[in-house]
């Protein structure tokens, strides 16, 4: 997300941050190489002049070019003012007085909108939100069919109808189920539509005046660049929008969209899509976004994963045989293998923790292939082998090997990879009865 924005800024400010002594003409140069970053990032030209404006008017002053470390108070006013770029404050989503809660998800074809919804809906449910999803497409039979599958996938009910062609009628009818069935929260999927056609716009609008929903939510591909902001422009003066979900962050989009959109339309950011998992959809926080492009990690959004993937009473479990029995066999390893598994891949967990070099992150590349392979090693030896792997002699580690169908070598290394952390697990334990004995 963001990768390429963030290495071109970080190239500009990393020689100006080590710097003792700042003069204005060595600021204004990296000024204007961040102008530059900022328009190839795609961010739209005025907000990128304000932005620089704002920056220089702060940077220029005693404050900053006789500070002790010049380039540090600069890398601090270009995040503070990233941060107001991005929207200020992180806004959640709105709840309406009595239930259910009414969110209208409006947009383009193709933009990612019904897999939204499902990762809303499955969020919210975590959340204890009770959310029903409705299909409000009768154009396309193949999206109501989506939903339906998406709902059945994360276990969220989904309200359809297919001999009802008016969708005014539609989400009429959902309402009134939601209500029946008490869910705290309608999710409505409306079908793709642009923004300058008049006629649909119109139906969207007799929509939301039978609905009252809370948020109006447009979902916008944010590979899309300056055209995305045009989009929110057109739909927000149609339907005044409550927020925005950006889709396809993880891909080889620019930036510019989210670091354009607020400040075009007045519209903030509410989620952002970061995968096709169905937990692949973050609350949009322009504090840690703005430290994720400087590259200065996201500790919140790490705790915020692990929380999410880890099984906690797996996680209790270990805890309890490792730190209290001393006990730690390939059971476990296989248990902690798919609980990492479940926190995406390793390279993108790296970004979050503050710190971390960003040019070496580019080495740290873990196939997830490595992973299955390491698990069916585990499966193919019998329950005995599992929790005593002292006694996998040649025979026995050969016929592992068949068995998974990886080399004997893969086995091996597996094997010496468990040691290692079997050793260190000890030594965990050890050090934390020590401190125990010790206080």
């Amino acid at each position: 997300m963001f990768d390429e924005l963030s290495e071109r800024l970080s190239a500009v400010l990393g020689p100006l941050r080590q710097r003792g002594v700042l003069t204005e003409p060595m600021l204004k140069d990296g000024l204007r190489e961040i102008r530059r970053v900022l328009l190839e990032a795609d961010v739209h030209y005025q907000l990128a002049r304000d932005f620089l404006e704002r920056v220089e008017a702060q940077a220029l002053g005693e404050r900053v070019l006789k500070s002790v470390a010049p380039g540090q108070q600069l890398v601090k006013i270009v995040r503070d003012e990233l941060v107001r770029l991005l929207g200020g404050e992180r806004q959640s989503l709105r709840v309406a007085a009595a239930p259910p809660t009414v969110v209208l998800l409006v947009g383009l074809q193709g933009s990612g909108k019904t897999t939204t919804a499902a990762k809303l809906a499955r969020r919210l449910a975590r959340e204890g939100r009770s959310p029903l999803l409705a299909a409000l497409d009768p154009r396309r039979p193949a999206a109501v069919e989506q939903l339906e599958v998406l709902g059945r996938e994360l276990d969220v009910p989904v309200f359809s109808d297919r001999g009802e062609a008016d969708v005014t009628a539609l989400a009429r009818k959902a309402v009134e189920r939601a209500r029946a069935e008490r869910h705290r929260t309608l999710i409505l999927d409306t079908g793709g539509r642009l923004q300058i056609d008049a006629e649909l716009m119109d139906e969207l609008r007799r929509v939301k005046e039978a609905t009252s929903p809370s948020e109006v939510l447009l979902v916008v591909d944010g590979m899309t660049g300056q055209e995305a902001v045009r989009i929110a422009a057109g739909f927000h003066a149609a339907l005044e929008l409550t927020g925005v979900i950006l889709t396809k962050l993880d891909g080889d989009a620019r930036g510019g969209a989210a670091l354009s959109i607020r400040g075009a339309t007045g519209v903030p950011i509410k989620f952002i899509g970061v995968g096709e998992r169905p937990d692949g959809l973050e609350g949009f926080d322009p504090t840690r976004m703005a430290d994720r492009i400087l590259q200065r990690g996201d500790v919140v959004a790490l705790v915020e994963k692990a929380q999410q993937a880890f099984d906690a009473d797996e996680a209790a479990k270990l805890e309890r045989r490792v730190a209290r029995e001393g006990k730690f066999d390939l059971e476990d390893f296989l248990v902690m293998t798919r609980q990492l598994q479940r926190l995406g891949p390793l390279e993108a967990l790296l970004k979050l923790i503050p710190g971390v070099d960003h040019k070496l992150l580019k080495q740290t590349k873990v196939e997830p292939r490595r992973i299955r392979h390491l698990e069916a090693i585990v499966l193919s030896m019998t329950p005995q082998e599992r929790q005593r792997p002292e006694i996998l002699n040649g025979s026995r580690r050969a016929r592992i090997a068949r068995g998974s169908g990886r080399p004997i070598q893969e086995v091996n290394r597996l094997l010496e990879q468990f040691r290692q952390m079997q050793k260190m697990m000890k030594q965990m334990r050890n050090f934390s009865r020590q401190s125990t004995v010790d206080s």
